[in-house]
């Protein structure tokens, strides 16, 4: 689950958006871009999970507040009137795309409205920017931030340790982060505004799973991996005296301070030899248990134990429930529960095969069952029962013989919780999804337990490539981890990944332009073929054959009617095909590793780009010429795609900043490009449904355009743009791939590098030329996205129900119950007493008639939060439903 997080993020790197400076200036006088704006709803197309869930936080004081983070994709919410998961960092912007790796979370048990995420996904220098602690007083519905001087490494070996951060129980302006690296421990008494760091401390740790590695991946120390408090020895309003942290040393693994973390010292009669990967609190019977493995995870870990001390003598208690002959694995999820705190459990989080093991105890750890047991091997009995219908991909559809069987309890399962106010609730993590049950009890009176994903909303995959056919599916995707999907339908779970070969990430897909039914996947697998075909539109596939010296997939093009393949895959050179893969023959003229592409017209013409050079074939990708052009982007970190319906017309983004950066357009078959002004810079293009009375295709890109980073779309060919995403929808990096949907005017589907397949459609027509201010003829729809005690959230959509487009706008209302707006976005707003005004923000002003804006707000309550009544804009009043 980590091999493609990476190689994707490296993309990036190379596509220079982590560096330092600024893309090159535009020369004087050169002209800009004319940007607008557009109102855009966007969703997930569903696939519910996809990617490991190292952490699950549940609130201790609040019931149904829990959180779960992710080690690529942001961090959630659980929803609990509709079992969902809601997305909390998609205001992570392009810069800071290392924020959406969330290296831990806490949730306040004092003020249930705070939660706090330390954020940041790589140590080394992968990832060019430091680590920081976000902060939210409402639940994550917004955030404050605090940069920190080191890294953090949400997507690093370790990452299953944890939570590294903390806030005291009693006075909850005191936190505690365990940093890795060597930074140590350190602490803030500010509720994460400042940090310091703990001089008192006196190890940082020294555990690294590969010193050897010489990227700095796996040679990186572990450091500081876990914060416990001991609840029992503080009080309301002062800090708690007794504080456990876990060490990524061997031998030196738990450290307790007794004065509120002025003094520390190592816990004596500890175990040595192991990494302590969690440390798990029961105040009531004064015990602190302790998961061991002999690696740092998530995939390694052969031996591991599991030990009790008690904090009142300083007895070591070896709890384990098998014998350390007897373990293959290391122990990792673990918790209390605590409405029963003799009830313990614990997780085998690296038994890969036959899978995973989950251990109960009812007294303490004294004896242990299991989830399940061999009866007769390899025949087992399972203490449980699975149903992932909601998610029926999570079979891999796979039909393993036994003690293996399908689905499996899971892997990587690092994250573990007993819900603190419902024994039955138990939620785990694993590589693929978040796990559950709400009869857990049942284990203990010898029936069964059921359990089911709990994931929904959570979307974690890191998306490689999209296509979007013009008949057949929607939607074709290619992912890392779990191969891609045929999707169907975006709003309901596709019954099962790519299989036939199932490729553990899929690296490139396309489909030919004049017979959508023939579609054609390359992607990485450990023994087998690296392509793979389909003539049915995706639904059904056979392997082809590789040829001599194929490493992984690379990148693959679909002839125009289907009848030639160009591949250029890891390993070998460009090879083309006619035919289904049976036999290759390799490419003249083109280099090895050249990304390709296929006319969307000829079905003889394909094209290719490599350092620089543009290259084109017209006899079936036999031979490639160099086209002359020149001044396109010297690296490798482009992407290009040919126009449908229009023979020899391309568009190629790409660059980095120290060299061009943009979009590029020709219209000659790529022996001339012209570069598009004000295009600051470009890493994707997509062309979708024309608009209305438009001639020429919408494109779509991932750009910097007027200065912005963005989602942009024209339907002028490139003459201007409109930004169809927001400041609170930005979801890191977004370089992969984008297209528009054939069928439907507005729809973009964009690849997150974490955050799933996300899709727009627009409100309005995007077309329309700015025109006066408003003069009424408006309606409202006000709505009440969340609410709790004393705060709420709420979206406000405003519709230009008039004849004329606005080129500003300024709406009023007042609250009836006393209520107050604390933050708002994609809006400036002022208020005086109950009275609010809402006005755009530069971007939003533009509203065409039938079109729609959108703003969002928090604000607090007292009494009731009845909706407000009566809205008013220009002086006339807007209809409201």
């Amino acid at each position: 689950m980590r091999r493609t997080r990476i190689l994707t993020v490296l993309l990036a790197l190379a596509a220079g958006l982590l560096a330092g400076s600024p893309p090159t200036a535009l020369a004087a006088g050169t002209p800009q871009a004319a940007v607008t704006a557009d109102t855009y709803t966007w969703k997930n197309a569903r696939v519910d999970g996809g990617g490991f869930v190292p952490g699950i936080v549940f609130n201790r004081t609040e019931k149904d507040l829990a959180y779960a983070r992710t080690d690529i994709g942001g961090a959630y919410r659980w929803q609990e009137s509709s079992h969902t998961w809601t997305p909390l960092l998609d205001h992570v912007g392009w810069d800071d795309w290392g924020h959406t790796g969330v290296a831990s979370i806490a949730s306040d048990s004092v003020d249930p409205d705070r939660v706090y995420a330390a954020v940041g996904t790589y140590t080394n220098d992968w990832d060019p920017g430091d680590g920081a602690v976000l902060r939210s007083a409402d639940r994550g519905a917004t955030w404050a931030r605090t940069d920190l001087p080191f890294k953090l490494g949400g997507n690093m070996p370790g990452r299953g340790m944890g939570e590294r951060l903390a806030v005291d129980p009693h006075d909850n302006d005191v936190l505690y982060l365990g940093a890795p690296s060597g930074h140590g421990l350190w602490r803030s008494t500010d509720a994460g505004a400042t940090w310091s760091e703990v001089t008192a401390f006196p190890n940082p740790g020294n555990y690294a799973q590969d010193p050897g590695d010489t990227s700095g991946y796996a040679s990186d120390n572990q450091g500081v991996t876990w914060v416990t408090f001991d609840e029992s020895t503080g009080s309301a309003g002062t800090a708690t005296k007794t504080v456990y942290v876990g060490v990524a040393d061997k031998e030196n693994a738990v450290y307790r301070s007794t004065d509120a973390g002025t003094t520390w010292e190592r816990v004596a009669g500890q175990p040595t030899g192991y990494l302590a990967h969690k440390g798990v609190l029961d105040a009531e019977n004064g015990y602190l248990y302790l998961a061991y493995s002999d690696t740092g995870g998530p995939y390694d870990g052969g031996k591991g134990r599991l030990y009790r001390y008690a904090t009142a003598t300083g007895t070591w208690t070896d709890v384990s429930p098998v014998a350390e002959a007897d373990t293959y694995f290391g122990f990792s999820g673990l918790t209390v529960d605590r409405q029963n705190p003799g009830t313990v459990m614990a997780t085998a989080y690296s038994s890969w095969w036959p899978d995973t093991q989950i251990f109960r105890s009812t007294d303490s750890g004294a004896t242990w069952t299991q989830a399940w047991e061999y009866t007769s091997y390899p025949t087992r009995e399972n203490r449980y029962t699975m149903d992932v219908s909601s998610s029926p991909w999570l079979t891999w559809g796979a039909n393993p013989a036994p003690p293996e069987q399908t689905p499996k309890l899971g892997w990587m399962t690092e994250a573990l919780e007993i819900d603190p106010f419902d024994p039955d609730r138990m939620m785990y993590g694993t590589g693929a999804t978040v796990y559950g049950t709400e009869n857990l009890t049942d284990w203990d009176d010898g029936g069964t337990f059921a359990i089911e994903p709990m994931v929904r909303g959570l979307e974690e995959t890191a998306v490689n490539d999209l296509a979007a056919p013009p008949s057949g599916a929607p939607l074709l995707s290619a992912l890392g981890d779990v191969g891609g999907f045929r999707h169907t339908s975006l709003t309901e779970v596709p019954s099962m990944m790519y299989t036939s070969p199932n490729f553990t990430s899929t690296t490139s897909l396309d489909f030919a332009e004049k017979n959508p039914d023939t579609v054609v996947r390359a992607g990485n697998l450990d023994s087998g073929p690296h392509i793979a075909f389909s003539t049915d539109n995706g639904a059904n596939w056979f392997g082809g054959s590789d040829p001599s010296g194929v490493s992984g997939g690379g990148t693959v093009a679909a002839g125009a009617d289907g009848g030639r393949f160009v591949w250029s895959p890891e390993g070998a050179g460009v090879h083309h095909t006619t035919g289904f893969g049976t036999s290759w023959q390799a490419s003249s003229g083109i280099p090895a590793g050249a990304v390709v592409e296929s006319d969307r017209v000829d079905p003889h013409t394909f094209y290719g780009f490599k350092s620089g050079t543009f290259y084109v074939s017209t006899d079936g990708g036999a031979t490639f010429t160099a086209s002359p052009a020149t001044g396109l982007p010297s690296g490798d970190s482009v992407r290009f795609k040919a126009l449908p319906g229009a023979e020899g017309d391309v568009w190629l983004a790409g660059g980095a900043a120290d060299g061009p950066y943009g979009l590029w357009h020709s219209t000659d078959g790529g022996t001339t490009f012209t570069k598009l002004s004000g295009v600051d810079a470009a890493d994707t293009v997509g062309f979708g449904k024309a608009a209305p009375g438009a001639t020429y295709q919408t494109l779509y890109t991932s750009a910097e355009i007027g200065g912005v980073r963005g989602i942009f779309r024209s339907t002028d060919a490139g003459a201007s743009w409109t930004r169809v995403n927001d400041d609170a929808h930005q979801w890191g990096w977004t370089g992969a791939a984008i297209t528009g949907d054939p069928r439907v005017y507005g729809r973009v589907y964009v690849a997150t590098n974490g955050r799933g397949i996300v899709y727009g459609d627009t409100a309005g027509d995007g077309g329309t030329d700015p025109g006066p201010g408003p003069t009424g003829a408006c309606a409202v729809a006000y709505t009440i996205t969340n609410q709790w005690s004393g705060g709420f959230q709420a979206d406000v959509r405003l519709t230009n129900t008039g004849t004329s487009a606005w080129n500003g706008w300024s709406l009023d209302w007042a609250f009836a119950g006393g209520q107050r707006v604390t933050q708002m976005w994609n809006a400036d707003h002022t208020r005086s007493g109950t009275a609010v005004t809402a006005r755009n923000v530069g971007w939003n002003a533009r509203v065409a008639p039938g079109a729609s804006v959108g703003f969002g707000f928090t604000g607090e309550w007292s009494g009731t939060n009845a909706e407000p009544n009566a809205f008013r804009m220009a002086g006339r009043s807007c209809t409201t439903g």
